[in-house]
């Protein structure tokens, strides 16, 4: 057994979950969705507030799940049609070595198709307008300029 520590609030809960090597199947087996559905019921305030607006979102063709497995990782919320994951990190994300590690968690997101999203816990909290704001343009399309140049006849 593991024990994986979550801040939840102001207060760290433990949620205990069975070892990688226990799990026999693909992508880690059931500790990955056991692991996520612990993470689903200890949410932090930041990302309760977070999922309700995301949840608006549906209204719009957007769906977003709360705590998916992606490979060996869970993100905090994905909308697997438009590939876009959004994380919200507390305090514990500020130390060099949680940075690296979230670093080459992106970049293997990204590997996959997957845009990432990084907001703090402060950020949510204190700008939700804000930060529904940046997601949303995450679904805006962006205009193309005309092309010029070759094939085009100039007068």
């Amino acid at each position: 057994m593991a024990t994986f520590r979550c801040e939840c609030g102001m207060q760290f809960i433990d949620v205990v979950f069975p070892s990688p090597l226990w799990g026999g199947t693909k992508g880690g087996g059931m500790m990955a969705n056991e692991r996520a559905r612990a993470l689903r019921k200890a949410m932090t305030p930041a990302e309760r507030m977070l999922w309700q607006k995301l949840r608006e979102m549906k209204t719009r063709g957007f769906h977003f799940r709360k705590q998916a497995p992606i490979g060996r990782f869970i993100a905090d919320f994905c909308c697997h049609s438009a590939k876009l994951i959004i994380e919200v990190d507390g305090g514990q994300h500020a130390n060099d070595a949680d940075r690296v590690n979230d670093a080459r968690r992106t970049d293997w997101l990204v590997t996959q198709g997957y845009r990432v999203l990084r907001f703090w816990n402060n950020e949510v909290l204190g700008n939700i307008e804000g930060v529904v704001a940046t997601i949303a343009a995450e679904f805006t399309p962006t205009p193309t300029p005309p092309h010029t140049g070759e094939g085009q006849v100039k007068h």
